[in-house]
């Protein structure tokens, strides 16, 4: 197939660790006969700084052509950040990004096989047979897109932050939710806080009346402060899918992380109806950028996503999958998760390097073209 992906590098390790999912994309094409069309277009504090829009219009129109869109993480360290108008930082251009394709549905992959417990900093009986989550976030409402209002009273500074929820939003990402367990044979668990919040209780609502139509779905529903604990002493309960809004399952995504041992491991699709975004979770990291240390397992996950959900290629997402779990197998790890007294951990570009050859090992190298 020929296929054509806007790539917005980003800031701090973005263009390291996106450089090195576009070197696996190559090594996809050439064993499975496609071409990607790579468009580089600017996002972020860079783009800012240098054109003073961090989601410039000509990038807008870049993302709108392309088949598919792969992101680097966006944002400086704080103090350059104090340089840009708090109106037009990189996090608000990530929203309008997911607002522009109504990318609803966040899918956030928490994943630790057992045989690789010890990248866990939690014990191995608690990882147990393995964690298997996936996380599905709601993205386009919720807090985050709320109005924001800072002022003066007579009691000094305020601030509020609207949490708004429509019943069409809560159901378009449950129903995604289901459909996903069910495809998967696997029990659902909603997260909410209905005993404090409307919001949740609009959800537990919306759940309760959707739920028939997936008869062969088995669900239940947490407290997300209790999901919290839960995670950390024994992950594997919530082995499945887990359905969260949008500030909860960024809060919580990111405790994933924490237990399968690093945000490094985290990858994403941020999924529309017409046109998907892929992210690692992780940010920026700054204070790493230029050392060849962060980890792009996070990005070439994401690119595995993207082949599978954007461009229908479940064969080629897989061959991805294998050569990145095969990379840990055989100890092949960045720094994140590197053992005191281990091997020498590998570069990022190292850690590229393994992941493509391992996409090639068993196909034809033949034949394919590099996109721009």
């Amino acid at each position: 197939m020929n296929a054509s992906i806007a790539v917005l590098e980003g800031d701090g390790i973005g263009p390291e660790i996106v450089g090195e999912a576009l070197k696996v994309l190559d090594a996809v094409a050439a064993r499975f006969g496609h071409r990607f069309d790579y468009r580089r277009t600017p996002f972020g504090a860079g783009a800012w700084f240098a054109g003073g829009a961090a989601f410039p219009a000509e990038s807008k129109a870049v993302c709108d052509d392309a088949d598919a869109i792969l992101k680097g993480p966006a944002g400086v360290a704080l103090d350059d950040m104090r340089a840009i108008p708090v109106d037009q930082r990189p996090e608000l251009a990530i929203l309008e990004l997911r607002q522009r394709y109504n990318t609803f549905a966040n899918f956030r992959p928490v994943v630790l096989p057992r045989r690789l417990a010890g990248l866990s900093p939690l014990r191995p009986e608690i990882i147990g047979d393995g964690v298997d989550i996936l996380m599905i976030r709601e993205l386009v409402g919720g807090i985050y897109f709320g109005e924001k209002v800072e002022g003066e009273h007579t009691q000094g500074r305020y601030a509020s932050d609207d949490c708004h929820y429509s019943r069409a939003q809560i159901e378009q990402v449950t129903e995604v939710a289901f459909a996903e367990a069910k495809a998967r044979g696997c029990h659902l668990t909603v997260v909410h806080k209905s005993n404090i919040l409307a919001t949740s209780r609009l959800w537990e609502e919306v759940v309760e009346e959707l739920a028939p139509r997936f008869p062969a779905v088995d669900y239940s529903s947490i407290l997300v402060d209790n999901a919290a604990f839960q995670l950390a002493v024994d992950p594997a309960q919530f082995n499945g899918v887990m359905l969260l809004d949008n500030m909860q399952g960024d809060i919580l995504s990111d405790q994933a992380g924490g237990i399968v041992g690093s945000l490094g491991l985290m990858c994403s699709a941020s999924v529309g109806p017409e046109k998907s975004y892929y992210e690692a979770v992780h940010g920026s990291a700054p204070d790493i950028a230029g050392r060849g240390v962060a980890n792009p397992f996070s990005l070439i996950g994401s690119a595995a996503l993207l082949l599978e959900k954007s461009f229908g290629l479940g064969a080629e997402a897989g061959a991805v999958w294998d050569a990145l779990w095969s990379a840990l197998d055989a100890g092949r790890v960045t720094v994140d998760l590197a053992a005191a007294g281990g091997p020498e951990p590998l570069s990022t570009a190292q850690f590229g390097d393994a992941v493509a050859q391992g996409v090639l090992a068993n196909g034809n190298a033949g034949g394919a073209e590099r996109g721009r």
